[in-house]
């Protein structure tokens, strides 16, 4: 039988793995659309899941099955972290393999079931991991440093970030009108703000920032 990993091991593999979470997070929202408008000469869709139905499919596909990989396999302080994160995950894969609807044209019955499966994963992906970087995150043993206290300022910053810019992204992708959201893309823009948040809650989380001195 093999033997539990030691603790310094533990904690590097944990830095590593949140690491890669935090830079897939803050690499998406950048790499999607640079590599739709530089290398493909395309205009920006709707949202950040509407990449699906471009040339970019691939990246977001891949980055955001890798992420849901790294969550399932993320070893956290206890059990609610672990089923947190194994929440999280199993929402990145599922809005990763079940496409939102296609933007240009009336969804088969197929391609509905399939976009509401991945608004329920994209739901299940980020209320997770702003509970996850609000409440989980923030706690600590013993007195907090300085840099304790400024690294959870950020994570509930991040936490709040996360929620609210996904509320006003459904809301107002039900209330404005087809015109204007196309001219201006506000579900876009609020994904990308949700998807920037957790990306840099994680890399915090990983010791590459506000590491202790």
């Amino acid at each position: 039988m093999g033997t539990a990993p030691a603790p310094d091991d533990r904690r590097t593999r944990q830095a590593a793995l949140r690491r890669a979470i935090g830079v897939i997070g803050v690499g998406l929202p950048v790499v999607l659309p640079l590599g739709e408008v530089l290398f493909f000469r395309a205009g920006l869709p709707a949202t950040i899941s509407g990449f699906y139905y471009t040339d970019m499919r691939n990246v977001l596909v891949g980055a955001m099955c890798a992420v849901g990989v790294y969550l399932l396999y993320y070893p956290g302080y206890d059990r609610g972290d672990n089923l947190t994160s194994a929440v999280a995950g199993l929402g990145a894969i599922t809005l990763a393999l079940s496409p939102t609807t296609p933007p240009a044209r009336a969804p088969t019955t197929a391609e509905a079931v399939a976009g509401v499966v991945h608004y329920v994963g994209a739901g299940a992906f980020f209320l997770a991991l702003a509970y996850l970087s609000y409440f989980r995150f923030t706690r600590t043993a013993g007195a907090p440093t300085a840099q304790k206290l400024r690294r959870n300022v950020l994570y509930r910053v991040c936490g709040i970030v996360m929620v609210v810019a996904i509320a006003l992204a459904v809301l107002l992708d039900n209330v404005l009108p087809e015109a204007v959201s196309g001219a201006v893309l506000p579900v876009f823009w609020l994904e990308v703000a949700a998807v920037l948040a957790f990306g840099l809650s994680w890399l915090v989380k990983g010791e590459a920032l506000l590491q202790d001195r």
